[in-house]
C-alpha cells in the first residue's frame, strides 16, 4: 500500500510539475510577447503630438499654404486634488474656462473630476485664445491642473486663389483635396509621441515619468503656379461667368509649353480653403437653405462636391473646334494633305452610317477653300475630308501620340478617363471618324487638350503638365524635383511652324480673332462644342454649349498656351460661340499675364497708330502751362470752370496715367463749376462697330479705347463700365470688339 501511494503521489507530482511548465511555455514563450505588449499599454498612455505640416510656396516664393500653431488645452485632475480646496479650484476652472472656450461650465467641472493627468479639454484654440487662457491661470495663481500644448492649423493666406488646386486638410490636419491631398504623405511629416505612465491603479504619473518623442515637420511644395497669373486668370473668368450667365462653370489654364509646368489653373465655381464646408457661392447658399430636410441635405452635399472639383482635371467634355489643330497637323505630317490642298465647302457634307448630311457652321459654304483657309476659317467639311484621308487607324495612331487615349500624368487627384470611339469604330464607321475629326462625340478632359496644344506649339513634344516644381525640406535642400522631359515626339518641326504660322493669321484676321492681343502675336483656335449628349437625353430643353478659345504666344517662338472655356453660357444680345464669349476673355488675360511674364509687345504699324497714350499729369499747373502740356502730347483739351489768366487746373479726366485715345481730350476742371453737372451716363455699346460707337461716345462728352479686333465689321461684346454708371464727362470707356461675321455660333455647326 505504501508503494502505491508513493507511485501515486510521484504520479500526481509529475503531473503538476508538467501542467506548470505547459503552462510557462504557453505563457512565457508562446505569448509572452503579446502579454508583454498587453502589459506596456495598460501601463502607458499615449498621446499624438502633431507635426507641422510643410509650406506651399508659389513659383515666386508667395505663401499659399501654411500651419501656424494653435494650442490644445488639457486638464490635469490629479493635479487639482493636491490643492487644499480641490472642489474650489474646479469651480474656478470650470467658471473661468467656459468663456474664454466656448463651453459650459458643467461640461468642464465634469472633466476636471478624476485622477487622470491628462484629459482633454479644447483643441486647436488660437494665440489669443491661449493668452486669454494664461491670463486666467495668473490671475488667479493656478500653477497646475490646466495644460496648454502646442498643436497646428492650416491657413490658406490667399482665400479663394488657386482653391481647387490646393484643396484643404481636415481637422486632424490630413489633406483632403487637391495638392494637400496628392502630396499629404510628403506634407504632413511624422507625428511624435507624449507617452505618460500609469501606476499599478490606473493613474497617470506625473510629469517626470513622461516621455517626448518629437515631431518631424513635413516637406515643403514649391509649385509652378504664380499667384499673379491665377489671380488674373480667377479674376476674368469670374467676370465671364457674369457677363454670359454660365450655368456649369469655366475653365482657365495657363502652360509653359516647352516643360509643361502650370502657370495658372483657374475654375469656377470656387471657394475658401479656409472654411471649404461652407458654400461659397450665396445664391447658391440662398436656394439650399429655401429647400427643407434630405432634399436641403442633398443639395447642399451636391454643391460641396461641386465647388471643391477641380473641373479642369476631373470633368470631361467635347473639345469642339480647338482639336482641329491636331487633325489639320495629322494631315500635314502624314503627307495626306499640304498647305496648297484645296476643298470646296458646299455647307455641309455627307458621311456613311449619317441620316443627314454634316453641317459647316456656316450653312451657305466657305466654296474653294486652300489648307489654311480650311483652318482659319474653322470648316467642318474640310476637316472632315482630312480624316478622310488619314483613315480610321492612322487617325487612332495620331489620337493616342498626343495623348487624349491615356492619362495626361498631371500631379493632381482624380484625373478623369477619357471616352472616345475605338480603332475599330474608326474604322468601320465612317460617321465616328467624321465627328471625331472636328472635336465631337468623345470627351476628353481641358488639361488633355492644353497638353495637347503645347505639343502643337512647341515643335511637335508632348509634355507632362505638373503644378508641383519641386519638394524640399524645412532647411530649402531640394528632394525632388518635377521631370520636365518630353514624352514623344507626335509632330514634326515643320508641320508644328506650319500650324503656328496658319493660328497666327486665325487670330488676327480668322474666325478667332475675338481673341487678338495688339503687339502680342497671339496664335488661337476657337471652339463651340454641342452637349449632344445631354440634349439626347432631355430633347425638350434646348442644346447647350461649350464656347471655348486655346491659343499660346509669342507666334515667334511660342512660349505660353492658354485655355479659357465656358460650359453653358448664354447671351440675348451675341452668339455663345468660342469666339464671341472665351475669346475676349482669352485676350484680357494675356493682355495682362503676357507683360507681367517678360514678353514684349512687337506692335506693327498699323496697331502702333492706333495705341492709347497716357494722360500727362496737369493738377496744379496754370491753363496756359496744361495747354502746352497737352499740345506737345498731341491731346486736345476742354475746360470746365474758371479759364480766366493764370486760374490753376484743380483736377483733371482721365487721372494722370490713365489710358488717352490718340489724338483725344483731357477735361481741366479749375474753380467755379458745379461738379454734379459734369458726370453722364455711360450707354450701352454693345453691338456697335467702331465708327458708330465713337460717334455715340462723342454725343455723351465720352471716349472709347478700343480693345480687340480691328476689323470694319467688328461689333462691341463687351465694356469696362456697365451701361447706367455715372462718370465724369471725359472719360475713357475701353469697348472690347469681336468680329463673328466669319466664326463659328453654334447651332448646327458641330464644332
Amino acid at each position: 500500500m505504501w508503494k502505491k501511494a508513493m507511485r501515486l503521489g510521484l504520479a500526481l507530482v509529475a503531473i503538476g510539475f508538467g501542467a506548470v511548465v505547459v503552462s510557462l511555455i504557453r505563457w512565457q514563450l508562446i505569448r509572452g510577447e503579446e502579454l508583454s505588449n498587453a502589459a506596456l499599454d495598460q501601463s502607458l498612455q499615449s498621446t499624438t503630438l502633431s507635426a507641422m505640416r510643410g509650406t506651399i510656396y508659389d513659383s515666386t516664393g508667395k505663401v499659399l499654404a501654411q500651419s501656424a500653431s494653435v494650442w490644445t488645452v488639457v486638464l490635469e485632475p490629479a493635479y487639482i486634488e493636491e490643492y487644499d480646496d480641490p472642489e474650489a479650484v474646479r469651480r474656478t476652472i470650470a467658471s473661468g474656462l467656459a468663456p474664454i472656450l466656448d463651453m459650459t461650465e458643467e461640461e468642464i467641472y465634469e472633466k476636471s473630476q478624476g485622477n487622470s493627468y491628462f484629459v482633454y479639454l479644447k483643441r486647436r484654440v488660437e494665440n489669443d485664445v491661449r493668452d486669454q487662457v494664461n491670463q486666467f491661470l495668473e490671475d488667479n495663481e493656478i500653477s497646475s491642473g490646466v495644460r496648454l500644448i502646442e498643436d497646428y492649423k492650416r491657413y490658406y493666406p490667399y482665400g479663394t486663389v488657386a482653391s481647387t488646386v490646393l484643396g484643404f486638410t481636415g481637422t486632424d490636419g490630413q489633406g483632403l483635396e487637391g495638392l494637400e491631398l496628392q502630396y499629404d504623405s510628403e506634407l504632413r511629416g511624422t507625428a511624435g509621441r507624449l507617452i505618460a505612465s500609469r501606476n499599478a491603479v490606473g493613474t497617470d504619473m506625473p510629469f517626470e515619468y513622461e516621455q517626448y518623442v518629437e515631431a518631424e515637420d513635413g516637406n515643403d511644395l514649391v509649385l509652378t503656379i504664380d499667384e499673379t497669373v491665377q489671380s488674373i486668370l480667377e479674376k476674368y473668368l469670374a467676370e465671364g461667368v457674369e457677363q454670359f450667365d454660365v450655368t456649369n462653370g469655366a475653365v482657365a489654364v495657363m502652360m509653359d509649353v516647352n516643360t509643361g509646368a502650370i502657370l495658372g489653373l483657374a475654375t469656377t465655381p470656387t471657394y475658401d480653403p479656409n472654411d471649404p464646408f461652407t458654400i461659397y457661392d450665396e445664391t447658391l447658399q440662398a436656394q439650399i437653405d429655401a429647400l427643407s430636410g434630405e432634399e436641403q441635405d442633398a443639395a447642399f452635399n451636391e454643391a460641396q462636391l461641386k465647388q471643391w472639383r477641380n473641373k479642369a482635371v476631373t470633368d470631361t467634355y467635347y473639345p469642339g473646334s480647338v482639336f482641329k489643330m491636331c487633325t489639320y497637323a495629322m494631315g500635314l505630317e502624314e503627307g495626306v494633305v499640304t498647305e496648297q490642298t484645296t476643298y470646296t465647302c458646299t455647307g455641309s457634307i455627307m458621311v456613311d452610317g449619317w441620316n443627314e448630311p454634316i453641317h459647316c457652321w456656316r450653312h451657305s459654304g466657305h466654296g474653294l477653300e486652300t489648307f489654311r483657309d480650311g483652318l482659319c476659317n474653322s470648316c467642318n467639311p474640310y476637316t472632315i475630308y482630312i480624316g478622310q484621308l488619314l483613315g480610321g487607324e492612322t487617325f487612332a495612331k495620331y489620337r493616342e501620340a498626343f495623348g487624349f487615349t491615356e492619362s495626361t500624368g498631371i500631379d493632381l487627384p482624380g484625373e478623369s478617363l477619357t471616352l472616345y470611339h475605338s480603332v475599330e469604330d474608326l474604322i468601320n464607321t465612317p460617321s465616328d471618324l467624321a465627328v471625331e475629326s472636328f472635336g465631337q462625340n468623345f470627351s476628353i478632359t481641358p488639361i488633355h487638350m492644353i497638353t495637347a496644344a503645347a505639343a502643337i506649339a512647341n515643335g511637335g513634344y508632348l509634355v507632362t503638365p505638373h503644378v508641383v516644381d519641386r519638394i524640399q525640406d524645412q532647411d530649402g535642400n531640394i528632394l525632388e524635383t518635377a521631370d520636365t522631359s518630353y514624352r514623344r515626339q507626335v509632330v514634326s518641326e515643320e508641320t508644328s511652324e506650319a500650324i503656328i504660322d496658319i493660328l497666327r493669321q486665325n487670330a488676327e484676321s480668322g474666325s478667332a480673332n475675338g481673341g487678338y492681343v495688339a503687339g502680342y502675336r497671339i496664335c488661337g483656335k476657337t471652339g463651340t462644342s454641342e452637349k449632344v449628349a445631354q440634349h439626347n437625353e432631355d430633347p425638350t430643353k434646348p442644346m447647350e454649349y461649350i464656347a471655348s478659345y486655346c491659343g499660346f504666344a509669342p507666334a515667334e517662338d511660342p512660349q505660353y498656351a492658354l485655355l479659357v472655356f465656358f460650359d453653358e453660357p448664354h447671351s440675348e444680345t451675341t452668339s455663345v460661340g468660342g469666339n464671341s464669349v472665351a475669346g475676349p476673355y482669352f485676350a484680357k488675360m494675356m493682355e495682362e499675364i503676357l507683360p507681367y511674364l517678360g514678353v514684349e509687345a512687337q506692335y506693327s504699324e498699323e496697331e502702333y497708330a492706333n495705341l492709347d497714350t497716357t494722360a500727362p499729369s496737369l493738377v496744379g499747373m496754370t491753363l496756359e502751362q496744361a495747354y502746352q502740356e497737352l499740345e506737345e502730347a498731341g491731346l486736345s483739351y476742354s475746360v470746365v470752370g474758371e479759364e480766366s489768366e493764370g486760374t490753376v487746373v484743380t483736377a483733371q479726366v482721365p487721372a494722370v496715367g490713365s489710358p488717352v485715345p490718340k489724338e483725344g481730350k483731357v477735361v481741366l476742371y479749375t474753380t467755379g463749376y458745379d461738379e454734379a453737372s459734369t458726370y453722364v451716363e455711360v450707354p450701352d455699346f454693345t453691338g456697335y462697330t467702331v465708327t458708330d460707337a465713337n460717334y455715340v461716345a462723342n454725343l455723351q462728352g465720352l471716349q472709347i479705347s478700343v480693345s480687340g479686333s480691328s476689323s470694319d465689321t467688328a461689333t462691341v461684346s463687351s465694356q469696362d463700365i456697365d451701361q447706367g454708371e455715372l462718370v465724369q464727362e471725359g472719360s475713357v470707356i475701353t469697348l472690347t470688339f469681336v468680329d463673328n461675321s466669319n466664326a463659328e455660333t453654334g447651332g448646327n455647326a458641330g464644332g
